[in-house]
Parts: C-alpha cells; structure tokens; sequence
C-alpha cells in the first residue's frame, strides 16, 4: 500500500461499503521526543478546561485507492499526537453537511474543544476511534454532534493535511427542512450560502477550499 504524502491522496466518490480496512495488529510508536510533546499537548488541554480524553485512536499506515474501492491500511497510535505539529498519521474523519437546496451547515466550535477552538468549522469531524472504519465514523460524528441521519452519504476524498494528520472527507445530504442540533462544542451555528464565493467572512479561506474541492468533482 502507498505510504501518505502531503495533499490529495485519493478522489472518490465511493459509497461506504467500498472502503475497505485492515488493521495492523502492532501500535505506532512515536518516539520519546514526541511522547513528552503529547504529554505536554494533553496537560495544556487539561489547564484550559477541555475533557482530555487521552487514549488509544487510529494512524493511517498506508492506502490504494481505484474507481471500486478505497483500502485503508490503519494501525493504533496515541490519540494525544493528534495535537502535535507532527500528528505521524493520525487519522480524523470529517462529515461536511449539505441541505438537498445546496446549503452547507457549519458551526462556530466552543473554546474548551481541542481542535478549532473558537473558529467556524464545516459538518462534523472527529478522531477515528479504535477498531473503527472512517466510514463509520463519518455518520457516528453527525448524529453526536447533529442529531442527524444522512438521506445519502458518500466517501469524497482521502487527504494528507500538513500538521501530518489524515483526513478521510464524506459528504451528507439532508432535507432541507432538518433541524440540526448541536451538541455542547458549538456555541453557534448557522447554513451557508451554496455558492462558495458568497460565505460570510468568518469563513476560514481552507474552509472555501474544502467546499471547492467537494463541488469540483
């Protein structure tokens, strides 16, 4: 299986039955430098007020992707390196929401979370848990954050983000008329425009490019 690099890895769409998982059975194992920047990351987290439920999450070990399936080469790893410069793989999973009029649903995320913390992000997204498929994660994300069902669901896009975390990209559709609930990392939320080009200001220039690559198919 290929071995990650920066960027677009893999373009789908692919449903989530077409992603594939094989777990390998040993743990990632970071190195001391980046043990104790993990340690340090998760005693900063606990200073702040943010639950730091430090544990064992998921690292992208490799991958193969063709226009059947998306494979997925997955290992254990420290959830704590998610936070770091250098996350060594750490797989996230980020369900971005559209309204079937074309809407996307962002959230302002409060300011004890870990990650974004006080700043508008798309959907939901979260750490893959251990033993879980991103896929899955893509839909649990949505009903913990959201209190929402999918009427479609599809597996958009692997990516490599520059802090070394991986990133597996689905898109949701629902109705037009859902009532989307969020849970307590949001202090706001709000639809945005379908255009792109006309999100309001506090839209992250990287959130306009994620909305890009997901209507540029």
């Amino acid at each position: 299986m290929k071995q990650a690099r920066t960027g677009l890895l893999a373009r789908g769409p692919w449903r989530p039955d077409q992603v594939e998982v094989r777990w390998r059975d040993e743990p990632y194992e970071p190195g001391d430098e980046l043990q104790r920047a993990a340690d340090d990351a998760v005693t900063g987290l606990r200073e702040r007020g943010s639950p730091a439920h430090d544990g064992m999450a998921t690292r992208l070990a490799g991958w193969s992707a063709n226009g059947e399936c998306l494979r997925l080469e997955l290992q254990p790893v420290r959830w704590a390196l998610r936070l770091l410069d250098d996350a060594s793989g750490s797989m996230t999973a980020l369900c971005v929401v559209r309204a079937e009029d074309g809407r996307w649903l962002a959230g302002r995320r409060a300011g004890w979370v870990s990650t974004w913390a006080g700043r508008w992000a798309l959907g939901a997204g979260g750490a893959v848990d251990l033993g879980e498929s991103p896929a899955e994660t893509l839909a649990r994300e949505l009903g913990e954050e959201w209190r929402l069902e999918p009427q479609r669901l599809t597996v958009e896009a692997l990516v490599y983000l520059s802090n070394g975390m991986a990133m597996l990209i689905g898109l949701a559709t629902v109705s037009d008329g859902c009532k989307p609930v969020p849970d307590e990392e949001h202090e706001d939320w709000a639809w945005w425009p379908a255009d792109v080009e006309n999100w309001p200001a506090e839209a992250d220039e990287r959130l306009k490019l994620m909305g890009r690559l997901l209507v540029d198919r």
